[in-house]
């Protein structure tokens, strides 16, 4: 008698949140090259590199430009002073009294 055999497909799903821990665990790297000749003359190129992965993972590649980036660091000639906000919410309501009385409607005197 012969055996048959039920051929299985095996299917691993997978959902969004799994792809994302895979890929930020892993790590992904795009790259692409763009240039732009005319007539064996180079006017432009544009390489590309995007890495996609956890804060950890770049750390392990040497990847920490955002440390030093003043963009992302605070440094003490960015703060603001602690009575500044102070001031403006004086300044401001003083600017909506001003406006307010500006607004409202005067009477006209004299003899009636």
């Amino acid at each position: 008698m012969p055996v048959q055999r039920a051929m299985t497909h095996s299917v691993q799903s997978t959902n969004l949140a799994d792809l994302l821990e895979r890929i930020l665990d892993k790590g992904i790297v795009i790259a692409g090259d763009i240039k732009i000749k005319l007539v064996d003359v180079e006017l432009l190129t544009i390489q590309l590199r995007l890495v996609i992965c956890s804060v950890e993972k770049a750390r392990e590649m040497g990847i920490d430009w955002w440390v030093n980036n003043p963009a992302f660091v605070q440094k003490a000639d960015h703060e603001i002073p602690s009575g500044s906000f102070a001031r403006i919410e004086e300044r401001l309501a003083s600017l909506e009294t001003t406006l307010r009385s500006s607004m409202q409607p005067t009477t006209p005197s004299g003899p009636a």
